[in-house]
């Protein structure tokens, strides 16, 4: 088995931060051209109010999706290991799970007997979290 390093830490990319600080710098400058226009009575300040709250809606929708990412980048898949078992001299091998395994497949011969081995086991194995 293969000790794997640590996961890199996800981080939110410098392009993401950039777009959404953006979108809130517009939509902030829409607002307030919105309230500026509301005061003179011109139809168009619904339009800047509109694109404002719209424009604030997306920033935090975008927001909240690049932490979501982030969450799911940084979830590591577990381990997941074969045992394989030799019926007839009882020679032991664990070895990291591939595609195609299955219980009570027969598999390599044994390199002490040279009989077929057959996979006993298939399971995860349970990291303790460091505190």
């Amino acid at each position: 088995m293969t000790d794997k390093a640590e996961p890199p830490k996800a981080n939110i990319s410098l392009f993401s931060v950039v777009m959404v600080l953006i979108t809130v710098v517009l939509s902030v400058i829409a607002l307030f051209m919105g309230f500026a226009t509301y005061k003179s009575q011109d139809p168009s300040a619904q339009i800047y109010m509109l694109i404002g709250f719209i424009g604030l809606a997306i920033s935090a929708y975008l927001l909240l999706q690049t932490k979501r990412r982030t969450l799911r980048e940084a979830f590591e898949m577990p381990q997941v290991v074969t045992t394989i078992l030799c019926q007839k001299c009882g020679f032991k091998n664990i070895r990291d799970f591939e595609r195609g395994d299955y219980i009570f497949k027969e598999t390599e011969p044994c390199p002490k007997c040279s009989d077929n081995m057959m996979i006993t086991s298939i399971y995860r194995e349970v990291k303790e979290k460091e505190k």
